[in-house]
């Protein structure tokens, strides 16, 4: 596939003016760690809040399973990293559903702290109508979750090899299993290719 190379900023405002021209209210972008997700996605809510809107940006790393049910098969196990570390009930219910057009617009930015293994006490946002909440996570698509607008980071996996620290290593083989089975690249709306997060291209 081709791609062309854009900024960082030109990136952000593409999306953005992808959600306004399709309306959507609940955008993910989706990648490994290493792709610069998270960052985007902030750059993404300040275009938007630019260009006159009203836009949130709400981790998916704020979602985490507890521990006990996430480490159930180890604190290594790749396989458990892929499967059962979103809470993916829950992202729905307290922010994919009323974040929707005509959804009560009560969203909660986050449950569960990963370090604390205890319940955030986040307070709910009440969103004005029309608010836009990007979600930023790892394997994000291909779960059931319902977004508008979908932005996956690809990175080779000598890229993502290359910049995984090494306490983080066994989490490779999760990333290869997401490419194989989910596709991501077919599936998302906007595909960049991040092997180095500062100079995306876009696929065409």
């Amino acid at each position: 596939m081709k791609a062309r190379p854009v900024t960082v900023g030109g990136l952000a405002a593409g999306i953005a003016a992808r959600v306004a021209t399709t309306h959507a209210t609940r955008v993910a972008v989706d990648g490994a760690p290493t792709a610069g997700g998270a960052a985007l996605a902030d750059r993404v809510v300040a275009q938007i809040d630019a260009d006159g809107g009203h836009a949130v940006h709400i981790p998916a790393g704020g979602f985490l399973r507890q521990a006990s049910l996430r480490l159930e098969r180890g604190r290594t196990n790749p396989d458990a990293y892929y499967e059962d570390w979103l809470d993916l009930r829950a992202i729905t219910r307290e922010v994919l559903t009323p974040a929707a057009a005509g959804g009560t617009g009560r969203v909660l930015p986050s449950l569960w702290d990963p370090v604390t293994d205890r319940a955030t006490r986040a307070a709910y946002l009440q969103l004005p109508a029309g608010t836009v909440v990007v979600m930023s996570g790892t394997m994000l698509l291909g779960a059931g979750l319902d977004f508008d607008v979908t932005v996956h980071l690809a990175q080779t996996a000598a890229a993502i090899a290359r910049r995984t620290p090494a306490e983080m290593q066994w989490t490779l083989p999760a990333f290869q299993r997401y490419d194989e089975e989910v596709m991501p690249q077919a599936l998302a709306d906007i595909v960049v290719r991040a092997d180095d997060p500062r100079h995306p291209a876009l696929v065409l």
